[in-house]
Parts: C-alpha cells; structure tokens; sequence
C-alpha cells in the first residue's frame, strides 16, 4: 500500500487477496461444536460456556476463550511448549528455520512456498490470477479461459512485475525505536518512531545490499518492533495455472462455504540472475498420501491484518460506523464493475476488470460476515468477558495500574467523540485521491486539484470506461447525499438539483480528463474550469476538513493503543499472539469437520462431488454449456472424468487459524512436507477478525493429493512430479 499526501484520509484499505478466499492487499477472514475424532492428539480445552435459554442475562456468564486472540505465532518467537503440551510434538531449531526459509509473501497480497529444490513455487490461482492475465495479454490469449501449462522449463513465462519475498532474518529493533519517541505530545512522538523506523530500513538495506528489502514491523501496536530482512527475486514465471472455472468453481456461492471443490492452485518459478532455476535447498516438498482425520497440520503464511487485541469500545464504534459503510462501499462498487462485465464478455478490457470485479465481490462477502459477527451479542459477550479478565490481572499488578489503569476508559471516550463525526466517514470512506474507484476523470480531476497535474502523471492513471466511470462518481456522490444530505454545501455544490448519476453523468461528459490522449493533450492548459477538476477540487476541501479531525483521534488513539498493547505484554508478554501484519506467521491445528445448518461437514471432499455439483446445478437445470452456471466445466474436465481418480481428496477443513493474506498458504505436516494449499475460510469463521473460536472456524484447503491427480491425469504435467517429490 502506498502512502498518500498527509491532507488525505486514507479511510480503507483493500485487500485483494486477503480473505481466505481470500482474503485483502485485498480480505479477513474473518461458531455447534464437532464431536472429537478418535484419531485426534490430546487437545488443551478451555471451558467456553454456551449461553442457554435459562439463563435470565444469558450473555453475562460468557467466559473468555485462551486462544480467543488467536493461534498466529511468529516464527522467532515459536511456541515450543504449547506445541509439546498438545500435541507431544517438539520440533528443533532447523525445523523453524527450515519453515521461515520455504515460506514466501507472493507480491504485497498473497503467501506462497518454495515446493522443489529447482524454484518451484506454489499459491493460489486466485492470487495468480492478474499474473494469467499480464501473460494472456502478451500472448494475446485468454489463459484465464483456457488454462495455462507449460511443457517443460522452456515454456514457462515470464510474469512483468511480479516479485516473491523470502524472510532471511529477524532483528529486535524495539529499544532503539523507543529511545526515538521523544515528543512532547502524542503526534509528535508518533511522527518521532515513524522516522527512527524509516532509518532503521535504510540503514540495513544498504547492509544487506542489492536484493534485500527491510521492513520494520509493528508489533503489539508498539510493543514490539522488529526488522524483517527480505530477500527479494524479481524473475518470476508462470508454469501452470488451471481454467478459473476450476480455480474459482462454485463462483460467489460458493465463496466462504464448505464442501468445497475448487482446484484453487498454481505453480511459478523464481530464476536467478544467470536466467536459471533458482536453487532453493530450503523448500517443502509434496507428501502424495496426504493426511487423515485428526493428523496434526501447519499453515505458513502471512496473514494480513486482524483486530482481536482491540477493546469492545473499538469493537463497538467497527460495528456501528466503519465496518458496514465499508461493506457498503465494496457492495456498491462491486454493482459497477459487474454491470460493465455481464454487459460486454467480448469487450478486450473485461479479462482486466473481471479480477478487480472477483476482489469487489471477496471483499464484500467478507465484510458482510464481519459484520455479522460483529452484531452477534455472544461474540461481543466473549470479547468483553477478555477485556474484564484484562482489567483484573491490571488491577492485581500496582505498578502496571498506575501506568495503564484508564487506557480502556480513554481509548472509550475516543471512540465515543468519533460517533459525532460518524456520518461524514461513511461519506468519505475510501476516498482516497489515488484509489482506481474513484473514476478515471475525478482521480486525474484529483491530481490537478493537489498540483501533480502532468502528461506523465496522467498516463499513470489507467484509462476505464466510460460508464464504469460514471457508475463510480455515481456512487461517490450517492455516499454523500445519503450521509450528508441534500442540503450540506458540499452535496450542493457537487449536484446541485441534479441526482448522482446525472451529476455523475455531467463530469464525464464535460471534461478533457476521461481518457489519456485527451488528458495529456490538455496538461498544459488552464483547467481549472474542468468538471472533474472542480469536483475535485470540492471533495478535497471536504475531506481535509473532516480529515483534520479524524487524524488527531486516529492519532491520539494510535497512541492509546501502544499503552494498551504495552500494558498487555508487560502481563502477559507473547503468550497472546500479536495481530497479524502480513508477516510470516504459523498456525497449528487438526484435519476435522464441523457442524453445520443441521448436518455435519466432512473432513474430506472429493471429484465425486465436484461432478455432482457440475451434473446438479448446471446439467439437470439445461445449463450444461451455460459459463454463467458457477459449476461448469470446460470440454478438458468432461473428457478427463474418466481418467480421474474421483475418490481422491479434494479440498479439505482443519481448525488452523488463518485470514486475508493468508490465501496460497501451504499447509504442512510435522516433516514439513506440502498437504495442501490454503485457499478459503468458511463463513462461520469471517468474524475471525475479533475473535478466533476454532469449535467451527475452519481453514479450507486444496489436497495434495488433488493437486498431484490433476497434474498427472488432466493437464499431462507429469514432467513437474519429480522435482515436486512425487514418484
């Protein structure tokens, strides 16, 4: 994510891979109770009480889960004792190294692994999806259509831009960052750490050299810092990756559900400066037996951001204010793109606009469990009984009370001060001068009004269509009108009598900015008196306003949090995990099913079922060859079922605790040899975010042993099963 001028509010992130289906940079992931499998190891139960019926205030006798904050361990900070306690299993140092050395972040919004000595990698197809389009581009093919496989090594390509990063080290850095945060006030001793991070990354960059990048990270909202030292390969080619009808089966209905059947994986290579395979002795290896009911597993990956150390008055203001104008937002976008897609198949920019549509629409089904969650009371109950056995353990320490003892009562109050600004944030969130949804014009009209105006910087805003552009100034000014009113000043100037898409409709007609041989021929003129220009030059004017006061509470809140998150590590130290940051992590847990909807969910599904739902939902209806049936399937699949073994596990759930960013996941065995790939959370499990409750939160994943099947029987790629450890 780039940072933005200091005037602006970045009010929203996105994040495009970042649910488990991820997953959002892409979405989160965000609870009937399985019975033990026979198979499992001892587990260490925590006692949850359910709420029942008889109870006359059923919620005030919730008590707080010991992982309700989550099972996401960094890596320099393992959990060897709980991992001995539970599952008897006590893994060496060269174990951890071995993992952090495999793992990989796929660009800035994925995970990956190293799976061959020779650069193999493997992720998601959901993650590589833009990657399949850049080389259709080239090619001139849709590859998103018909799949990508290469023959051998001569017929992999090459991915512009696309880079993957491996974790070479950790280095502790808090003290000096500390010793840094000298300020008189909050934002003077945030804008002090900013700059001591900043050099702290210069500095050991330049140690490292050429190919390493350092990122300082945050953890505990302060309590920690640590440099992550990336080594960083740029040569990165694409080797196979299957028909979305089968990397994205089920389409959105399938989205966050399980049973699953999607064959969400694809495979790159990472090659050296001498343009061969890079040698990569740390990687994990295939295991084509797979696992059983209750085997102990692994995800490592990097999981991108959760808010399960927040209190319930954040918690609170996210349910009521931010999260639901978020998913607004996402849902009325998410309509814009659509449209424009269902529209025109043919048109040659739908493959493009198809991914930011599939994000849009992760993102919005994501959110839409986040609030969920957030509005179930049992949840809330179970967060605030944690912030209770907080204020106690506080409480029982007396120097610790007399440092942090009204940092949750402060950080209330801040929150309670925002609701008063809460509908001019709804207006606002996502407006962001930079962001590809605010319209090509007003995001051009954007840089002129900040005086970045130039032929070049109007060429790197990607030209949209005309009614995608339209739709989304539309819903701009559809957010302001419905928060902010008919008659607010800024409502009226930007619409005057007019509605939103007349409005909307207005700009884009009247300004030289739409396209780019429009845009450039007119940067070096007066264009002041340009629609696009004007409106934003008032949205501006707007958001600075409502800026001005939403950075002082952020940043008096940034600041609460650090004490908070300092008053929680002086208690418990990293006995709670820290939220995730996008950074390497690992998560333990067991293959099992789950209740559901008054059935249960098998540990396991199969091709069985992926032909079933094929020959149900798109061959009993007439819709057979019908590509806008979810359950299709290309010609390839129809002919291959014979061939298949259709008894091979599919997808697969275990109680392994992942969110956005965590999509391309692998997921391991104690040997470190590849199981499955992470791919998808199941819906009970989006409000994971706040809290994680692994009775039915379940990492979905691709097995193994699918991959290997596909691989031999359907694309003919024996040639890769070797190097992958597969005989």
């Amino acid at each position: 994510m780039t940072r933005l001028s200091a005037l602006v509010l970045l009010a929203v992130a996105l994040s495009a891979c970042g649910t488990s289906r991820e997953a959002a940079p892409p979405m989160t992931a965000p609870v009937a109770t399985s019975a033990p499998d026979t198979m499992t190891p001892p587990m260490i139960v925590d006692p949850v009480r359910l709420p029942t019926t008889d109870d006359a205030s059923p919620y005030d006798t919730v008590r707080a889960g010991r992982f309700d904050n989550g099972r996401m361990f960094t890596l320099d900070d393992a959990p060897r004792d709980y991992l001995r306690e539970t599952y008897g299993f006590s893994p060496d140092q060269a174990w951890f190294d071995r993992a952090r050395l495999g793992a990989l972040r796929f660009a800035t919004y994925c995970s990956a692994s190293f799976v061959s000595p020779t650069g193999l990698i493997l992720t998601n197809h959901h993650c590589a999806r833009e990657s399949v389009t850049s080389v259709g581009l080239a090619a001139g093919r849709d590859f998103n259509e018909d799949g990508f496989f290469a023959a051998n090594r001569a017929g992999e390509a090459r991915v512009p831009d696309l880079f993957v990063e491996q974790l070479v080290d950790i280095v502790d850095v808090t003290s000096r960052v500390d010793a840094a945060a000298t300020g008189a006030d909050a934002a003077a001793r945030t804008a002090a750490r900013q700059a001591a991070i900043e050099a702290i990354q210069t500095e050991m960059t330049g140690q490292r050299g050429d190919g390493h990048r350092v990122q300082v990270v945050t953890f505990y909202s302060g309590g920690q810092y640590k440099a992550y030292v990336y080594r960083r390969y740029d040569d990165i080619r694409l080797v196979f990756a299957p028909e979305t009808a089968l990397g994205y089966f089920g389409g959105d209905p399938d989205n966050f559900t399980y049973p699953r059947y999607s064959l969400d994986f694809a495979l790159f290579r990472a090659y050296g400066p001498d343009g061969q395979p890079l040698a990569t002795p740390n990687h994990f290896a295939f295991e084509p037996q797979g696992t059983d009911p209750g085997d102990l597993v692994f995800v490592l990956g990097n999981p991108g951001s959760t808010t399960r150390l927040q209190t319930v008055a954040q918690l609170e203001y996210r349910r009521d204010v931010t999260e639901p104008a978020l998913l607004a937002y996402l849902a009325s976008r998410e309509a814009v793109f659509g449209e424009f897609v269902q529209a025109n198949p043919d048109d040659p920019r739908t493959p493009e606009l198809t991914d930011t549509w599939f994000s849009l629409g992760n993102g919005r089904k994501a959110y839409g469990g986040r609030v969920a969650g957030l509005r179930d009371p049992y949840i809330i109950a179970r967060r605030r009984a944690a912030e209770r056995d907080f204020l106690a353990a506080l409480a029982a320490n007396p120097a610790a009370q007399a440092q942090y003892g009204t940092v949750v009562d402060r950080i209330a109050a801040n929150r309670e001060a925002m609701r008063a600004h809460a509908n001019r944030e709804r207006a606002f969130m996502g407006l962001n001068p930079g962001s590809p949804y605010n319209g090509t014009a007003l995001s051009r009209g954007f840089l002129v009004a900040l005086g970045r105006a130039s032929a070049e910087s109007f060429a790197g805003v990607e030209d949209q269509p005309e009614s995608i552009q339209v739709g989304l100034i539309a819903a701009r000014y559809q957010d302001l009108l419905d928060h902010l009113g008919a008659t607010d000043p800024t409502v009226q100037a930007l619409l005057g009598s007019r509605s939103p898409r007349a409005a909307a409709e207005a700009v884009v007609a009247g300004t030289r900015l739409a396209t780019e041989s429009s845009a450039t021929a007119a940067a070096a003129g007066d264009l002041s008196s340009d629609p696009a220009v004007q409106a934003a030059t008032t949205l501006l004017g707007a958001l600075r306003a409502y800026g001005s006061v939403a950075q002082a509470a952020n940043a008096e809140l940034g600041e609460l949090g650090t004490q908070l998150a300092r008053a929680r590590f002086d208690l418990y130290g990293t006995s709670i995990p820290p939220d995730a940051t996008f950074t390497l992590r690992l998560t333990d847990g067991v293959v099992r099913g789950y209740d559901y909807n008054g059935t249960t969910a098998p540990p396991y599904t199969t091709f069985y079922g992926m032909y079933d739902r094929y020959e149900s939902h798109c061959v009993a209806t007439g819709r057979a060859d019908d590509e806008a049936c979810p359950w299709t399937l290309p010609q390839r699949w129809r002919d291959a079922r014979s061939r298949l073994n259709l008894a091979t596990p599919y997808n697969f759930v275990s109680t392994t605790d992942i969110i956005g960013g965590n999509s391309g996941s692998p997921v391991v065995d104690r040997d470190l040899r590849v199981v499955g790939i992470a791919f998808d959370g199941n819906i009970d499990g989006l409000p994971g975010n706040y809290i994680f409750d692994d009775r039915v939160n379940r990492t979905v994943s691709l097995d193994s042993r699918a991959m290997i099947e596909v691989l031999r029987s359907v694309y003919n790629m024996q040639w890769l099963l070797p190097e992958m450890g597969v005989r």
